[in-house]
């Protein structure tokens, strides 16, 4: 039976790992430089609506997945591309029993995301799973997602905008930053910070709060 097209990529990323000698000494470290790399390569097809550019960058990106699962599986307590793909695959099922299972559809999705999100990996705060190295921006957009979906009890702006409208306005207040000589990413990062500890503050009030009087 011919291979599918998946399983041609797994297993000649196999062989390279044992024939070819840059692709054998790679390891998990080494090799994250490229998937961060990729990742922005497949953000910048998408926003350029080519789909063969797209395509591309996304076998690209596929292969970092690949590419990564073969070096677990060669280690004593490591995993398969099976085993990646039977994660992702059963985490998508109990997250969606409104879809597998006889659950109705709820009323507010995000908010019931987060809660089997935080149940199943045991988070007691919204701030945890938030990556480090993500940006100041992202991060902080991330967060605030996160306070709005577990619903806590913090005050933020939620005037209406567009994107256009945001995106003018953080241009120029980077314009503005620089000009007074202001690191506008370092700004922000420092502004997260406070917005990190009123979170705490707020998921500490939490429970008192709910407390019966």
């Amino acid at each position: 039976m011919a291979l599918s097209e998946l399983e041609r990529l797994v297993s000649v990323v196999a062989r390279l790992r044992q024939e070819c000698p840059w692709d054998a000494q790679q390891t998990h470290r080494s090799l994250a430089q490229y998937l961060v790399e990729e990742t922005a390569e497949t953000i910048e097809a998408i926003e350029s609506g080519d789909q063969d550019h797209l395509r591309e960058e996304l076998g690209d990106l596929l292969l970092q997945v690949i590419f990564h699962a073969e070096i677990a599986s060669e280690q004593a307590e490591g995993f398969s591309v099976e085993e990646v793909a039977e994660g992702i695959a059963d985490k998508l099922v109990s997250r969606h029993p409104y879809v597998f299972a006889t659950a109705e559809v709820p009323v507010d999705l995000h908010y019931t995301w987060e809660q089997r999100k935080a149940a199943e990996k045991g988070r007691t705060s919204a701030l945890q799973g938030i990556p480090e190295p993500l940006s100041a921006l992202a991060r902080a957009n991330k967060i605030i997602s996160r306070v709005r979906s577990r619903r806590l009890e913090l005050v933020l702006p939620d005037d209406p905008t567009t994107a256009e409208e945001v995106g003018a306005q953080i241009l120029a207040l980077a314009a503005r930053a620089q000009a007074t000589g202001v690191d506008p990413e370092q700004a922000l990062r420092d502004a997260v910070r406070g917005l990190e500890a009123r979170v705490r503050d707020a998921e500490s009030a939490a429970p008192h709060d709910a407390a019966p009087a």
